[in-house]
This record gives C-alpha cells, sequence and structure tokens, in this order.
C-alpha cells in the first residue's frame, strides 16, 4: 500500500527516535535500516524540509529529530514523502455521482480514513517503547537495543 520511500522514511524516524539527543551519521542510518544510502540520503532530505528532522554536516554530522518523538505522529512521516488524503469528489471528475461516492472511490476513500485515523493517532514514542508489540525494523540489533533500553526504563 505504500511506497518504498515512505517505507524508507518510516524506517528512518524509528532509528532516529530510538536515539533522540544523538546526530546519526547517514551512513549509519543507511546501515542500520538497511536503506541504500544515496535514496536514504533523498529521503532524509524530504524529512528535513518537513522540519521533522536537522541534520548537521561534516565529520561530526548526522540527523536526529527535530522534536521529541512523542510529538511526530507517523501520518507526519508519511505524508513528507506521499499524499494521503480523502477523497471528497469523484477522482474522474464524472457529474453523475453526485455528492456520493461510487463503490470502488468509497473504498479507496475508507482506506485512506483508516490509515489517517491510525497513523495520525500514532507517535514515533509509541511505535518504538511499547512493550507489548514488536519492534519496529525488524533487525536483531534494534530489537537487542530496544530490549536493553526498555529493561532500563523498568
Amino acid at each position: 500500500m505504500f511506497s518504498q520511500t515512505t517505507e524508507y522514511a518510516l524506517r528512518a524516524m524509528s532509528w532516529l527516535a530510538l536515539s533522540p539527543e544523538v546526530l546519526v551519521p547517514t551512513a549509519m542510518l543507511a546501515e542500520k535500516t538497511k536503506v541504500p544510502p544515496h535514496y536514504l540520503a533523498k529521503v532524509l532530505q524530504q524529512l528535513s524540509s518537513a522540519k521533522l528532522i536537522t541534520g548537521r554536516r561534516g565529520v561530526r554530522g548526522g540527523y536526529k529529530l527535530a522534536r521529541p518523538a512523542s510529538n511526530i505522529s507517523l501520518l507526519e512521516v508519511v505524508r513528507a514523502v506521499a499524499d494521503v488524503e480523502r477523497i471528497t469528489s469523484c477522482p474522474l471528475g464524472l457529474d453523475n455521482h453526485g455528492p456520493n461516492l461510487c463503490p470502488l472511490h468509497r473504498r479507496i476513500d475508507l482506506a485512506a480514513k483508516t490509515i489517517i485515523d491510525l497513523y495520525g493517532s500514532t507517535t514515533l514514542a509509541q511505535l518504538v517503547s511499547d512493550p507489548n508489540q514488536s519492534k519496529p525494523l525488524c533487525d536483531s540489533d534494534m530489537t537487542a537495543q530496544l530490549t536493553v533500553r526498555g529493561a532500563a526504563m523498568r
């Protein structure tokens, strides 16, 4: 349902949420999120333009979240790189629909509404800290890091 770019943005933001006060170098972020470095650089530019991350160039440079993970919704991340909007009128411009959408566009609108509601009500902090859920990014290093961090928080 989501583009590869959206997936990569969500991966990068999830990883940055794990180290909120640390500048994470692009190369490390690419390695940890398994995103090609050149593609990640483009995604990071979009996230920076959306003011979700801040960066610093140079030897000790990298990226970090622009604000706390608890103040960044997954919907903001998705919208930084893709369009997710409700359908309010016939996308084909047909007048014979009247105020109602056809069955196909009604279903597409319902899917968009579901994503907007779910992702709009979920923060990065919730994604990376919920002890009852599997960890984001299917990676043994991340799972180990989160397990250690979760134990330290208890």
